[in-house]
């Protein structure tokens, strides 16, 4: 797949950092010494810890070289370090693991979150916030055009980049077998968008580079026409042209004993 496209991401950076704020709001922790942004992006959800905790020491980890040369630019006295999130394994134990909409890119869950808590120091967090919306029509609407003809070859593995979560009992089972007290809630954001071209831009950044990543330009084209077009069918618009776009997120905080 090709690198993330920052600008497309940080249209809606206010939109996309108020979950981070929402989750760092729920962190028990009031001077963690080691602290950990796996899955960084361009930096917005490491300035919100780098505010929080100003004495820690401050690691933000990505795997996209583009996130990460945005997050040095607008972030210079910060760590941030390339890496393959799905393998990492720090060199000393965190205080704090802060993953913000990045885990559901990454698979079996029911391994990789007590594995991350197990990195923690004693008294330590793993707090975590994904999107959970891979059943409300703009992410299904996705996969139904990607099974239409001339997308369903080229389309076929697209649906399974994304890992489906578990619901509140996995998440709870999982962590307090790995020795954590764990906070789980789920909030439903609902966007005001500019029309039904909004969502997909919206979700052009994020949800659809699974299905515009093997396609070339003609394709990309009408593909997001033809996913435009369902869109308008599942999302009314208000009297003013704008579409209210919900997004379900679920949110955890395990601390380990």
């Amino acid at each position: 797949m090709t690198d993330w496209d920052v600008g497309q991401y940080l249209t809606f950076a206010d939109e996309r950092t108020r979950p981070a704020a929402d989750l760092l709001a729920r962190v028990p922790l009031t001077a963690p010494a080691r602290v950990i942004d796996l899955g960084c992006g361009p930096g917005n959800s490491t300035a919100l810890l780098a505010a929080r905790f100003p004495e820690a020491a401050i690691t933000g980890l990505d795997s996209s070289p583009a996130m990460l040369e945005e997050a040095r630019r607008t972030l210079p006295a910060i760590t941030f370090v390339e890496a393959d999130l799905a393998a990492w394994e720090p060199d000393a134990k965190p205080d704090l693991i802060f993953a913000n909409a990045v885990l559901q890119w990454l698979p079996d869950h029911a391994a990789l979150l007590p594995r991350l808590a197990g990195v923690l120091a004693p008294g330590g967090c793993l707090a975590v916030q994904m999107p959970d919306n891979l059943d409300e029509p703009s992410h299904r609407l996705m996969r139904e055009v990607a099974q239409e003809s001339p997308f369903r070859e080229a389309l076929a593995a697209a649906a399974g980049a994304r890992t489906t979560l578990g619901g509140f009992p996995d998440y709870d089972t999982w962590l307090s077998r790995a020795g954590c007290t764990v906070d789980l809630w789920r909030t439903t954001y609902v966007h005001p968008l500019q029309g039904h071209r909004g969502i997909v831009e919206w979700v052009r950044a994020t949800g659809l580079r699974p299905f515009l990543a093997p396609l070339g330009p003609e394709q990309q084209s009408a593909y997001l026409a033809r996913y435009e077009a369902a869109l308008r069918g599942a999302y009314p618009a208000q009297e003013d042209g704008r579409v209210l776009l919900p997004f379900p997120r679920l949110f955890l905080v395990a601390r380990r004993t």
